[in-house]
């Protein structure tokens, strides 16, 4: 049967037209044996391709056992014999383009082939800017390519007069190095004119003594595709379809062929097509040989196995100083045999590794998600989660029968995350660690503004469409009516074709960016594993493949990840450090404080972990937190899982005893016990998948597998069918199978596990712990962690104060870059910082600062000492900072507007023989508190003299008139917003 070698996807950014799978699957279709996915310099949607194919044989070999156990499928006439289809086979390749023009696409005959592949294509975009890459005819002559099978492409020019122009010295040159593991493609360009060409190319082929091979160099997988094909390409060169001119197709005949076709196509040349038939009966590669190796982690002579018992032991000790429990002993020795029995020994130092180097540097960290169910994740310091509080088994994170690779997520400090980052790139070097990629796909905005000006719509249609994003992807049926109510003609043609492009082009690759921080790391080469490109940033490789290849592949990742309240909880123990004299890490927080909880219940959570959204703090007054697994379970439940299936309202009724505790059978009542028999954890829902609805262990990996990439809707859905039919047999309410079903897809789009929350409830505690006892240090190191979270500037520090914390102003002579806490006598004040000031850049900070010395005596003394720009000075007056020299406001202004810069010039600095001008005193009018205020927001983004409301209080609140006679207007004009 005949193989395409040559197809392009749509990984070949803004020119391919079909996805990877839509090839496999019409490959199945038209009969083809296998197919080539082969994109331009990269080998980024292969994996799919790969898992496709896959599929389609997973669904061939169900669908031949049932018919073993049961019979043919459905009525057979009588004699007719079924079709057998066959899983298409997926052939790795790359489309080798070469700085001079010249087009190659490569075939690795085996393993050492592929890496050969890789390394070349590293090579070239390690060389370039993200997203292009390099490649001169010399590198592939250095590389060698053994075992990799080269097919040329030749100019489609050759049935012009120029013929093959200087394509042919580059292809001889090329030819005597590689010419036996060479050939020419005869492909068709669909222009009339294919008969001569192919008459041509065959004769060139004979020049150089390469066989020809056949090829469609297939740009779609179907026809239909063709409009989008143009789209793509006027996307790709910043023009509207309209103005393509002959770069559009000229018909939609550049797609996928079966083998009848492409003889048809050749006529005499179509032994073309059997020389491919026995070529691809060469290409035995397939990237299920790729067979990953982690870095084997010994050190100094000892085993793996040695080490990592040693040090989970000494972590052990280090965690239980008066000794471990019995208990906590033998889940030690149970998660140790495990562990080395599946030979993940180095997988878990390389995480203590990273961990040790970042405590080394004082960098907090806290391991995430299913690291919370282990012990020795505990002991070697990756999560601070306790197993007396852990609420899972060490069998959810690494399984025997599961056969899976564990995961683990490590926060650090968002502010010095790169320090990590760079440490593991210095430890294993760029050629053994990468992070791996993040598709970006067409969603939404992007799809209707990019194919929107493809098609000619004008900036304002455009904006209009934009606007109603919502009302078009998430209400079926309503997109004529959303269209009517701003304005446009829903029948009119070319708005009809440009909705039905974006529905066509959502879910397309645009470009790879990089993950937020998976890293890959081999023992060999991981450029001989997968190609590595440069990122966008500085000092970051990259690998082409997303966490869903890693996956598929079976490749383990580190997760090296950031959190913002890491960073503010580090500074917050910092400064109980220096100002309390209080050493605390997230082990060593007081536990199960009733204050922390009672101050839960009163949802007073600005600024706290998790639970400081508006839905969060609507909910503590009800959920009424008292213990650590309250936590957990109020970390998860504000998620859209468990509101898309309808588990909130009743767990709460549960809870509050209003609402009687059920389970549908005893064995889902071992799941649900926990959850007072409402599922909330994705786990759960796995769980009532596999006991409820019969799912066998392998389909509940790919539920669990289409879960874990909810941003590609639509893989959870497929399994309804089977989970309501499954459900019913087993005897449950199909309501409750419903809404069980709803949840899942709830979790598609954003999956909570219950380790996860586990790991993110002692974040919540430990910052409420600390704003509940520390609330003016609290309230410190998190304006120093910013920007994160919801809350602005002003309002974290409003909350401060009312807790009864003093905040000072920014001030010349005693604010640093940082804000700062200043001990006044038994109390803590917090000082603010230069930070919070619009405009002001650390490094000018830190000059002022150091430059201070026993203090600044005025605007022009701050200027000619700390050596900083004159708009330095003015923004610093703008914000009042030198109230504390006693000028105010629009006096430091004035003399800050009066610095020239630049060095002073001595011939005008003097008084030249009694002629100086003195400048007399200038009398500014006050600001009024107003006035004072609005500046504050609009230097400081906060005002600790008013808060806005309080001046329109008369007009907003009925009666105050009479109010305010008997009090005082003081007590309203306190606080900032």
């Amino acid at each position: 049967m005949f193989t395409e070698i040559s197809a392009t996807s749509n990984f070949t950014f803004l020119t391919g037209a079909s996805h990877p799978e839509e090839y496999v699957l019409r490959a199945e279709q038209l009969g083809l044996a296998a197919i080539a996915i082969a994109d331009t310099n990269s080998v980024a949607g292969i994996v799919r391709a790969h898992q496709q194919a896959r599929e389609i044989a997973r669904a061939i070999r169900e669908r031949t056992d049932w018919e073993a156990a049961n019979g043919p499928m459905g009525p057979l006439k009588p004699g007719h014999e079924p079709p057998r289809p066959k899983a298409p086979r997926l052939i790795p390749a790359a489309r080798l383009l070469l700085a001079d023009g010249t087009e190659i696409t490569a075939l690795p005959e085996a393993r050492q082939g592929w890496g050969r592949l890789c390394r070349l294509i590293s090579k070239g975009r390690l060389r370039a800017p993200k997203g292009d890459c390099l490649l001169h005819p010399e590198d592939l002559l250095e590389n060698g390519l053994d075992q990799v099978h080269l097919v040329l492409h030749p100019p489609q020019s050759l049935t012009s007069q120029r013929g093959a122009g200087d394509w042919l010295p580059r292809a001889k040159r090329l030819t005597r190095r590689f010419g036996r593991q060479m050939s020419l493609a005869l492909a068709p360009a669909y222009d009339g004119q294919d008969a001569a060409r192919f008459a041509a190319q065959t004769a060139l082929a004979e020049a150089l003594a390469l066989p020809t091979i056949a090829s469609a160099r297939p740009i779609m997988h179907h026809g239909r595709r063709r409009r989008l094909a143009d789209v793509v390409t006027a996307i790709r060169t910043s023009r509207t379809v309209e103005a393509l001119g002959r770069d559009a197709l000229a018909n939609g005949e550049q797609r996928l062929r079966s083998e009848a076709e492409m003889r048809r196509m050749l006529g005499p040349f179509q032994d073309a097509v059997d020389r491919t038939i026995s070529l691809v009966q060469r290409l035995n590669f397939s990237l299920d040989e790729l067979r990953y190796e982690y870095p084997s982690e010994i050190a100094e002579g000892e085993s793996p196995t040695d080490r990592l018992a040693r040090l989970a032991r000494a972590g052990l000790a280090w965690r239980y100083p008066y000794g471990a429990p019995d208990r906590v002993r033998a889940m030690l020795d149970h998660e140790l045999t495990l562990i080395a029995k599946l030979n993940y020994e180095p997988y878990f130092l390389t995480v203590h590794d990273v961990v040790a180097f970042a405590r080394s540097r004082n960098i907090l960290c806290q391991g995430r998600g299913s690291a919370a169910n282990s012990v020795v994740c505990y002991a070697l310091g990756v999560t601070s989660v306790s197993p007396e509080i852990g609420t899972m088994v060490f069998e959810r994170f690494v399984s025997e029968a599961r056969d899976e690779p564990p995961d683990i997520d490590v926060d650090f400090e968002h502010e010095r995350r790169e320090e990590v980052i760079q440490h593991i790139y210095e430890r294993y070097g760029r050629h053994r660690a990468g992070l791996c990629a993040t598709v970006i796909h067409y969603r939404g905005k992007r799809a209707i503004r990019e194919v929107g000006r493809a098609m000619g719509l004008t900036e304002d249609t455009i904006s209009a469409l934009s606007s109603q994003l919502w009302g078009f992807f998430a209400a079926g049926g309503m997109e004529d009516q959303r269209m009517r109510e701003i304005g446009l003609d829903p029948t009119d043609p070319r708005l009809r074709q440009t909705m039905a492009l974006i529905h066509e082009i959502e879910g397309f690759p645009r470009h790879l960016s990089q993950h937020v921080g998976g890293f890959i790391m081999t023992e060999g080469r991981l450029d001989e594993l997968v190609p590595i490109e440069n990122a966008t940033m500085e000092d970051r490789t990259v690998i082409c493949w997303d966490k869903d290849d890693i996956d598929t592949l079976g490749i383990l990742k580190v997760d090296v990840l950031a959190l913002g309240m890491l960073t503010c909880i580090r500074k917050a123990f910092d400064l109980l450090e220096r100002h309390e004299m209080t050493e605390l890490d997230l082990a060593t927080i007081p536990p199960e404080d009733p204050k922390v909880y009672d101050m839960l219940c009163k949802a007073d959570t600005i600024g706290v972990f998790q639970v400081e959204s508006r839905a969060q703090m609507n909910f503590l007054p009800r959920m009424r937190p008292r213990c650590f697994y309250d936590l957990v379970i109020e970390v998860a439940i504000i998620r859209p899982g468990p509101i898309q299936g309808d588990m909130v309202h009743p767990y709460i009724r549960r809870r509050n005893g209003e609402e009687a505790v059920e389970f549908p059978s005893d064995e889902l009542g071992r799941v649900l016990g926990k959850t007072l028999g409402v599922p909330l954890f994705q786990e759960q829902a796995m769980q009532i998948a596999i006991i409820g609805a019969g799912f066998t262990p392998e389909e509940a990996d790919r539920l669990r597998r289409s879960l874990a990439t909810f941003k590609k809707h639509g893989n959870v859905s497929e399994f309804r069918t089977r989970f309501l039919r499954g459900m019913r047999r087993n005897g449950y309410d199909e309501d409750f199978a419903e809404r069980c079903f709803s949840q899942i897809e709830g979790f598609g789009s954003y999956g909570f596990p219950e380790s996860h929350a586990a790991s993110f409830a002692l974040l919540v505690y430990a910052s409420s712990w600390i704003k509940r006892h520390h609330p003016g240090i609290f309230a410190c190191a998190l304006l120093n962690s910013q920007p994160m979270g919801f809350y602005a500037p002003a309002q974290i520090v409003r909350d401060a104060r009312e807790h009864g914390v003093e905040v000072r102003p920014v001030d010349i002579n005693a604010s640093h870059w940082d804000n700062i806490m200043e001990r006044d006598g038994a109390r803590l004040a917090l000082r603010l910082g230069f930070r919070q000031i619009k405009g002001v850049a650390q490094e000018e900070a830190d000059w002022i600062v150091a430059a201070r010395g026993n203090g600044y005596h005025s605007v022009g003394d701050v200027w000619r000492r700390a050596g900083v720009a004159p708009s330095l000075i003015e923004r610093l007056a703008e914000a009042d900072a030198f109230a504390g020299l006693g000028l105010d406001r629009r006096g430091a202004i004035w003399e800050a507007k009066a610095l020239r810069p630049g060095k002073p010039l001595p011939l005008f600095e003097g008084d030249m023989d009694g002629e100086g001008i003195v400048e007399p005193a200038v009398l500014l009018p006050e600001m009024t508190p107003g006035e004072a205020m609005v500046e504050d927001f609009v230097a400081l983004r906060l005002s600790l003299k008013a808060h806005p409301v309080a001046f329109l209080r008369e007009v907003l609140t009925p009666g105050y008139g009479a109010w305010r006679g008997a009090g005082t207007v003081e007590e309203e004009r306190k606080g900032p917003v």
